[in-house]
């Protein structure tokens, strides 16, 4: 394969499914727009879509299409979509597909050619079969960006923050910070444990790059306010020096 220029922007993980990846992602475009940045959505694979006025959607997909500021198609923002609301390797083997993993990393470098940053949401947890013999950690180390960690706030929660943190780390890939979002706000505890991350991945390099509380109505602007600008301008900023002049 012909060598690709380096991508700009972060790779969203997360403890487990259903945590508020796409919730995450959705606010970093937000806030990446805000800072005068053509931000881009990226969701390699999504599996799980509905029928909606004679369209089959995606709700990740749009929800990133949605929170961009470049004007893109759901294709373009979602290259392989499969019905099934399951594993992508067993949804795309329901519809006699195959996951293509060169597929989705040029067209990752093709949507990142129009924008300034890219925001990839990740399927699943970070090691999420593909096919056979590759999963969506393989295709993070693909993609070579930047790790930002959403942490659902669940009973469980530090055990698999900890042990997806090891995971990232073992790909090689740069864990920059993580995000906590409350799933329960109920949860016994929950400061005690937000604090447990905390001192835990500053040990480890990586800070806390903000802490969402439970919110009735979770859009990218309301969920932007509780992240950190200081410490996401960092991350962006790393790896471009265009951004980094902005």
């Amino acid at each position: 394969m012909t060598a690709l220029a380096p991508l700009t922007g972060c790779f969203v993980t997360g403890t487990d499914t259903e945590v508020g990846k796409t919730r995450i992602s959705a606010a970093l475009l937000h806030w990446c727009t805000q800072q005068g940045w053509r931000s881009a959505g990226f969701k390699p694979v999504a599996a799980g879509t509905s029928l909606i006025n004679g369209q089959w959607v995606n709700n990740d997909v749009r929800t990133l299409r949605d929170a961009s500021s470049l004007v893109l198609t759901d294709a373009e923002v979602g290259p392989l979509q499969f019905e099934a609301a399951c594993a992508p390797h067993i949804a795309a083997a329901l519809q006699e597909q195959t996951i293509d993993r060169t597929f989705l990393l040029r067209s990752a470098h093709a949507l990142a050619a129009r924008a300034d940053v890219l925001v990839v949401e990740g399927v699943g947890g970070f090691c999420v079969p593909m096919g056979a013999d590759w999963d969506s950690a393989d295709l993070a180390v693909d993609l070579q960006l930047p790790v930002v960690l959403v942490v659902g706030l669940r009973l469980g929660c530090i055990n698999h923050a900890l042990l997806t943190a090891q995971a990232v780390r073992a790909c090689g890939l740069q864990l920059a910070g993580w995000v906590g979002n409350v799933i329960n706000p109920n949860m016994p505890w929950l400061d005690e444990n937000v604090a447990t991350l905390r001192q835990r991945f500053q040990l480890q390099g990586s800070p806390c790059l903000g802490v969402v509380p439970y919110l009735p109505d979770p859009t990218p602007a309301a969920v932007a306010v509780h992240l950190d600008g200081s410490a996401l301008h960092t991350i962006f900023t790393a790896t471009s020096s265009f951004l980094a002049s902005t």
